[in-house]
């Protein structure tokens, strides 16, 4: 099992950690942002494989920030392929 550890850049959260196994997302742990929003998306994440994790996050917004959680969440995955 490989962990990605990541610091995300322009969101309220401070660190990032990534469980992954075989290309599929074991477990998801985020220090810092909003707390419930971040548990629903890391137990939504579990069990998913890192390109479709990756399809489905990168580019998302948060208001009129040019990025958000989740697409530093997508950088993180992409940053460990």
């Amino acid at each position: 099992m490989e962990t990605i550890q990541y610091t995300p850049r322009g969101v309220c959260s401070r660190k990032m950690e990534i469980d992954v196994e075989d290309g599929v997302i074991q477990a998801v742990r985020v220090l810092g942002g909003c707390s419930g929003n971040l548990q629903g998306l890391s137990a939504l994440l579990k069990g998913m494989a890192v390109d479709e994790a990756v399809a489905r996050m990168e580019g998302i917004r948060c208001g009129m920030k040019p990025t958000s959680c989740p697409d530093q969440l997508a950088q993180a995955l992409k940053s460990a392929r």
